[in-house]
């Protein structure tokens, strides 16, 4: 199968809650891949990515409630309550225990989901995980934000602010609240999956030292994993999506049981 294979779309609702999930399909038994947006985006940021994962595995996008011209939920969804309903539609695919990728805030959804729900999940992926305790503030997310769109290709630019636009503030800084407020560095102690942690080293909103501290406090008693990709900010998974799927594979595949230590 290749990445120019046809993706199959549909929606879901799990208790109110609109998701549509984005799916290219693989006869091959390597486990399936998931993908999950951060905060105001879509899959749109992640087709290259999805494309590249498709050549030889089942990849599945998924745009969660409120975003991607989705409908806005009638009530707050705290990091939790998404990720619960997140593991629903993760178990409504029928594809066994998966690879859960999610970049920025999606880091945020996909760790809480594999700490509740486990026996759904390989491996944890967080690419450019939020919140940076240096960015814990409206304010500091900003800059942050703002220094990355500085040294992103103008096509990520578009393709963000494109989303955030079809997202809205009020839903954008009714999640921003959550994600500032999560405590990632305190649940990836509670993980009992690998977790393997990706980040462009340009990236000015997921900074090194903190990446290296969720990958010293990743639980289970197992060596998390993190790797770079030279020269990259932030959305490094669509402008190297090749760098960045040899990352996600080169550690994924070096573990296919996911009850069993790293090295």
């Amino acid at each position: 199968m290749t990445g120019d294979a046809p993706r199959e779309r549909w929606r879901l609702y799990v208790d109110g809650l609109a998701f549509r999930v984005i799916a290219s399909r693989s006869g091959t038994d390597r486990p399936a891949v998931v993908l999950v947006h951060g905060i105001g985006a879509s899959h749109r940021y992640l087709s290259r990515l999805h494309d590249v994962l498709a050549e030889d595995r089942t990849v599945f996008s998924i745009d969660l409630p409120g975003f991607g011209g989705l409908p806005k939920p009638d009530r707050d969804v705290d990091v939790p309550t998404m990720a619960a309903a997140l593991a629903t539609v993760v178990a409504s695919l029928d594809a066994g225990a998966v690879v859960l990728v999610g970049h920025s805030m999606g880091s945020q959804w996909v760790v809480e989901l594999a700490v509740a729900r486990p026996e759904l999940v390989t491996h944890v992926v967080a690419m450019g995980p939020v919140a940076d305790a240096r960015h814990r503030t409206m304010l500091a997310q900003t800059i942050a934000l703002a220094r990355d769109t500085l040294g992103e290709p103008p096509l990520v630019n578009a393709i963000v602010f494109s989303d955030y636009l079809r997202c809205g503030v009020p839903w954008y800084l009714t999640q921003l609240r959550h994600m500032l407020s999560y405590p990632i560095e305190d649940r990836v102690a509670e993980l009992t999956r690998p977790l393997v942690l990706i980040r462009g080293s340009r990236d000015p909103i997921a900074g090194m030292e903190w990446c290296r501290l969720l990958r010293d406090r990743a639980g289970g008693g197992r060596a998390a994993s993190l790797a770079l990709i030279p020269g990259q900010h932030h959305v490094a998974q669509h402008s190297a999506p090749r760098a960045v799927a040899s990352a996600i594979l080169a550690h994924v595949d070096r573990v296919t049981d996911p009850t069993a230590a790293q090295e």
